[in-house]
């Protein structure tokens, strides 16, 4: 199941571009919390707290409890899903990052990757080769059982077989919002190169011209 981290947030009072620009300068990220029962707010947390949330999970969908200063140094803590974050298309750096308020009795959606374990029979002994057709799967569930990664055992499957989203055993009090029916793992037959016919290879063999070479100049003619 996930685990809960901690981050530190500050109100960011300032909006437009040139505020955010001014967020980011300052070593900080841009973001806003919002939920079904909550009022939208600008906050900025630190980039370099952020990212090492990130670096340690296995997707950015992680259950934080957001620790948001306040006035006289008081501070509110709520229990947030890290929504969305935003990239910059070339550097990768993290522009903006959106929280969901959620609560502890509501149940909430969210995409957890999939990982295979185990080596599939038919790619040990069959030189087949294990597809992913799909990396995450959108679930259903309570916030304490939002789980950081599901598992999937593949070294059942022989050529030809495949593994379902119905197939996949989900933990306690998760439920699975993808349609069931979509493959997840597949392992297909070995790939065999043709050969090329002996006359394919001939015309596809680079041309030699085979001619006298000049005679080297000042050479004695016979």
């Amino acid at each position: 199941m996930a685990n809960q981290v901690k981050l530190s947030a500050r109100p960011r009072t300032l909006a437009g571009r040139n505020a955010v620009k001014q967020v980011r300068a300052n070593g900080s990220v841009p973001a806003v919390i919002y939920g079904a029962h909550e009022t939208p707010a600008n906050l900025e947390v630190d980039r370099k707290a952020l990212q090492t949330i990130l670096s340690h999970a296995a997707s950015e969908h992680i259950l934080v409890d957001l620790e948001i200063a306040g006035d006289g140094g008081k501070s509110v803590n709520k229990l947030s899903l890290i929504q969305e974050v935003q990239h910059h298309p070339v550097r990768g750096d993290i522009l903006h990052i959106d929280f969901h308020a959620v609560s502890m009795n509501e149940t909430i959606t969210s995409e957890v990757p999939i990982e295979a374990v185990g080596e599939p029979a038919g790619v040990k002994t069959g030189g087949g080769l294990l597809q992913q057709q799909v990396r995450a799967l959108e679930i259903e569930c309570l916030p304490q059982n939002l789980p950081d990664l599901l598992t999937v055992d593949v070294s059942a499957l022989n050529i030809g077989d495949s593994i379902h989203v119905k197939d996949i055993v989900l933990p306690s009090g998760v439920t699975a919002l993808t349609e069931g029916d979509i493959t997840v793992f597949l392992v297909s037959e070995p790939t065999v190169s043709e050969e090329p016919a002996a006359g394919e290879a001939a015309a596809a063999a680079p041309e030699v011209i085979n001619e006298k070479k000049p005679e080297a100049e000042g050479a004695e003619k016979k």
